[in-house]
């Protein structure tokens, strides 16, 4: 049972918003015909309303399937015209490995995956920050799941530009849309980065950096970065990239929790390495990571669920009742029923106009002037744009053999195959 209207939502605290929400979640049955609604029982993918799909959970011990959610409510569709770092958004921890994504001509692909669908899907259904991994490859920058900073026929997925066409594509067709890329950066071909956005026509939609907030100042607003047409951010991991290339370095701009099973930890919400502490008030954005360090796609929708719920309340607490900017997470589509997506909204709606969800604001009113929504619920379409999902959880797709081998058997592959390097 979810929260409903609260006038005095900023007096509870967040882990009580968020985490309520999956202690009394019941599943009942309704008459099918795309009517469904989340947590209502389903068979079928038809059965539920749109933006649900019909998908169970056994980790957590829920096997009957029910309608869950696929789709983003758009914060900006609903409250705009505030700064952008006053937002929080959907990003997907290596957006572009996609256990369905057909592998090289020849050449089995070993690694970790940890998406189920397409760049251009997962925009569709409300993603809005992407993380991506590039690497010099066969005289190209590709999108590569590797390590010790290089890209193999094994673990690499396609030219990064392939990718970047959708990002441009979807802009193009979305002109009120904003997107975030953080890059993971092992390229070291001189302006490599730089004539590969130009190649992929998203010049245009840069942010610039000269104009970004460095010293923890308010972003402009949305409606303003959407005038100017500044829809695109781009931050890399190599500080050298911002004098070289003018691309953002990203611990410049935003603060970090450790990735990995460090970030999955409950009751501890540490910041990464190269970040600034969370509680930092010379940075505007702050970037939750929260997946494991070995992805599981079965286990997904347990973490996708209550646990991240309790997470987000740690990780606020730790960034000094801070709210992320961005929640990165695995398998985003996986879930109990409401999943990463009511999260969102939950947060959007403490955060833009102290109600208990995005969907109960009221543009114009005070905060805390809320509607009363039945909960759950999802906002009414905002845009033409719908999403689809092409991964296994409505059973219409599968992972191929080798994508989850035994998670021994691979580390055991990948340490021979860096024993074997470094010997050579």
């Amino acid at each position: 049972m979810f929260l409903c209207n609260l006038a005095v939502i900023g007096q509870i605290p967040l882990f009580l918003l968020l985490f309520s929400s999956y202690f009394f979640t019941l599943s009942s049955a309704c008459s099918g015909g795309g009517n469904c609604q989340v947590l209502e029982s389903c068979s079928a993918a038809n059965d539920c309303a749109p933006g649900l799909y019909c998908g169970n959970c056994p980790a957590a011990n829920k096997r009957q399937p029910v309608c869950t959610r696929g789709q983003a409510n758009i914060p900006t569709s609903i409250v705009s015209g505030l700064p952008f770092n006053k937002y929080s958004w959907l990003m997907t921890h290596n957006a572009f490995s996609n256990v369905n994504a057909p592998p090289l001509s020849g050449v089995q692909r070993i690694t970790f995956y940890n998406q189920e669908d397409t760049v251009t899907n997962q925009l569709r259904n409300g993603v809005r920050g992407l993380m991506l991994d590039m690497y010099d490859f066969e005289g190209d920058i590709w999108l590569c799941h590797s390590f010790q900073g290089r890209c193999y026929n094994i673990t690499a997925f396609g030219p990064a530009i392939d990718t970047l066409r959708e990002i441009e594509a979807f802009l193009t067709e979305n002109p009120s849309e904003i997107v975030t890329i953080i890059i993971e950066d092992y390229v070291q071909s001189p302006k490599g980065l730089t004539q590969l956005f130009a190649n992929a026509g998203l010049e245009k939609y840069w942010y610039p950096v000269t104009e970004m907030p460095k010293k923890g100042e308010d972003w402009p607003t949305v409606n303003d970065m959407v005038q100017k047409n500044h829809r695109l951010l781009v931050f890399t991991s190599d500080d050298s990239k911002e004098e070289a290339e003018g691309i953002a370095y990203q611990w410049r701009y935003m603060v970090e929790n450790e990735p990995g099973d460090p970030g999955v930890k409950q009751g501890s919400c540490p910041n990464r390495r190269e970040s600034k502490k969370l509680n930092s008030k010379g940075a505007s954005l702050f970037l939750m990571n929260y997946f494991p360090t070995y992805p599981v796609e079965d286990v997904a929708c347990k973490e996708n669920s209550a646990p991240l719920a309790n997470m987000i309340g740690t990780c606020d607490k730790a960034a000094g009742n801070r709210m992320p900017n961005f929640v990165a997470v695995n398998f985003y589509m996986r879930s109990d029923g409401p999943g990463v997506f009511d999260i969102l909204d939950k947060m959007n709606g403490q955060s833009l106009c102290g109600c208990s969800t995005i969907t109960a604001c009221q543009p114009g009113s005070p905060p805390g002037v809320c509607k009363n929504i039945p909960a759950p619920i999802l906002a009414p379409p905002t845009s033409t744009f719908s999403g689809s999902f092409s991964g296994s959880v409505q059973l219409s797709g599968f992972a191929p053999a080798a994508s989850y081998p035994n998670i021994l058997l691979i580390c055991s592959f990948h340490l021979s195959l860096m024993l074997l390097l470094m010997w050579l």
